[in-house]
C-alpha cells in the first residue's frame, strides 16, 4: 500500500524533445521538408498545420541521420552568408525571431547547420538573448558575429546589423575566394608534376633501364642520372614518403604552437611577392572588419579585441593588440599603429584623418575597398608569375625525360651507320 502511495505521488516523467523530419505540403501545393524538435510526432503535425501546412510524412531523428550529418561536413561560410541574408530580410520584415528561426531551420540544407539553428531557436524560447545563444556555438558563429548581433539587440537595429554582417561575410568570402585561386592553381600544377615525375622513374625508367642494360655501353650522363634517380627513389621511397609526412606533421604541430605560429606568420609576411599580397590580405580584413564593428556601435575596445582575434596572422595581431593597449592609456590610434610597423604609411595616415574627422568606420571601409582592389592586382600578378615557371618546370622535366631516354638509341642508330 506504502509503495503504491509513493508510486501514485511520483511526478509523471515529462517527455525529453528530440528530432523529427518532416515533409508538407503547402497551399499553393509547393512540397516542403525539414526538421523540429518536439516530444512526439503529434505536436510536430499540430504545428505543420498551425504555419499552413499538411503533413505528409513525419519520422523521427536516428542515429544512422547523425553519421550522415557528421560525413557531409560542417558548417560553410556560403551557410552563414545565406542564413544571415534572409534572417535580416525577415526581421525587417516584422516576423518574430523565433518564428523566423523556425522557418530558416526548416529550409536549411545542411543538417549540421539546420541542428544548430533549432538549438539556437530553443535556447531563445527558453528566455535567453540571440547573442547569448549563439555563444553556444563558437566553431559556426564567431566572436565578431555574436559581437555586433549583441550590439544591434541592445540598439534595436538586429536588422541593420544583420544587413551589415551579410555585406562583410560577402566581401570577406570574396576575398578568401581571391587568396585561394592564387594558390590553389601552383599547389595543384606542383603536385601534379611531383606525380608525373615519380610515375615516370617507378614505372617507366625500369622498363628502359633493362633495354639499356642488353646495349652493354656506357650510357650518356643525363640518361645514366635518370636511370640511377629510378632505382634510389625504388629503393628508399617508403623512407621518402615517411619524410614528407614528418615534415607535414610537423609543420601543423609547429603552427599550432603559439611560438611556432608566430614565427611562420612573422618568416611569411617577408616571403618576396606572397608576403606582400599576405599583408594586403590582413590590411583588408582589418579595416574592414573594425570598420564594421564601430559602424555598428560596438566600443573601441571591444572591436579592436575581436578584430585582433580575427586577423588571422599573429603578428598582426600582437600589432593589433598593441595599438589597443595605447588607446586605454589614452593615446590615439594612429600614432601606435604607426609603432608597429606592420601597416603601411598610408593606411596609418588615412586612419588618422578619419579618426580627426569623427569618420573612422567610412574610412576603414573605403580603406578595405581599395585593399581588395589591390589584393585582386596581386594575385592576377602572382598568377601570371606563377603560370610560365610551373609550365617551364613541367615541360623541362617531361622534356628532359624524354630525350635522356631516347639518347642511347640515337647514339647506337649513328654508330651503325
Amino acid at each position: 500500500m506504502a509503495a503504491t502511495a509513493v508510486a501514485q505521488k511520483a511526478p509523471a516523467k515529462k517527455a525529453k524533445p528530440t528530432s523529427f523530419f518532416w515533409e508538407a505540403t503547402a497551399k499553393t501545393g509547393e512540397r516542403k521538408k525539414g526538421e523540429m524538435e518536439a516530444s512526439e510526432s503529434a505536436v510536430v503535425e499540430a504545428k505543420l498545420r498551425s504555419m499552413g501546412l499538411t503533413p505528409d510524412k513525419i519520422r523521427q531523428r536516428n542515429a544512422f541521420d547523425d553519421f550522415m550529418a557528421m560525413a557531409g561536413g560542417g558548417v560553410t561560410g556560403k551557410d552563414i552568408l545565406i542564413f544571415t541574408r534572409q534572417f535580416s530580410t525577415m526581421i525587417d520584415a516584422g516576423l518574430p525571431l523565433v518564428q523566423c528561426m523556425e522557418i530558416l531551420g526548416s529550409q536549411a540544407d545542411n543538417p549540421a547547420f539546420q541542428k544548430v539553428i533549432y538549438a539556437v531557436k530553443n535556447k531563445v524560447e527558453a528566455g535567453s538573448t540571440f547573442a547569448d545563444a549563439l555563444k553556444d556555438h563558437p566553431k559556426v558563429f564567431d566572436e565578431l558575429y555574436v559581437q555586433l548581433c549583441a550590439a544591434g539587440e541592445m540598439g534595436g537595429i538586429l536588422d541593420t546589423i544583420l544587413n551589415r554582417l551579410a555585406a562583410y561575410r560577402e566581401k570577406n568570402e570574396k576575398l578568401k575566394r581571391k587568396v585561394k585561386s592564387a594558390l590553389n592553381y601552383p599547389m595543384i600544377v606542383l603536385f601534379v608534376g611531383i606525380g608525373v615525375v615519380a610515375a615516370l622513374l617507378l614505372k617507366v625508367v625500369p622498363v628502359f633501364a633493362k633495354m639499356f642494360a642488353d646495349f652493354g655501353s656506357a650510357l650518356p650522363a643525363p640518361t645514366q642520372f635518370f636511370v640511377d634517380a629510378s632505382a634510389w627513389l625504388q629503393l628508399y621511397y617508403i623512407h621518402i614518403a615517411v619524410a614528407i609526412a614528418s615534415v607535414v606533421f610537423g609543420f601543423k604541430y609547429t603552427y599550432e604552437n603559439p611560438k611556432g605560429r608566430k614565427f611562420i606568420d612573422k618568416v611569411a609576411l617577408k616571403v618576396p611577392l606572397v608576403g606582400d599580397l599576405i599583408r594586403k590580405v590582413a590590411v583588408a580584413r582589418f579595416t574592414r572588419t573594425l570598420g564594421t564593428m564601430i559602424s555598428s556601435g560596438v566600443p573601441i575596445m571591444d572591436a579592436l579585441e575581436v578584430t585582433a582575434k580575427t586577423s588571422g596572422n599573429r603578428t598582426i595581431e600582437e600589432a593589433i593588440y598593441h595599438v589597443r593597449a595605447k588607446i586605454a592609456e589614452g593615446k590615439n590610434i594612429a600614432g601606435p599603429l604607426s609603432e608597429t610597423k606592420v601597416f603601411p604609411s598610408m593606411v596609418v595616415q588615412m586612419i588618422g584623418v578619419g579618426e580627426a574627422t569623427g569618420a573612422m568606420d567610412g574610412m576603414l571601409n573605403k580603406i578595405a575597398d581599395f585593399y581588395d582592389d589591390e589584393v585582386d592586382t596581386g594575385v592576377a600578378g602572382l598568377t601570371s608569375l606563377i603560370e610560365p615557371v610551373m609550365m617551364v618546370f613541367l615541360g623541362g622535366v617531361v622534356g628532359g625525360f624524354l630525350i635522356s631516354m631516347y639518347l642511347p638509341i640515337f647514339t647506337i642508330a649513328s654508330a651503325i651507320k
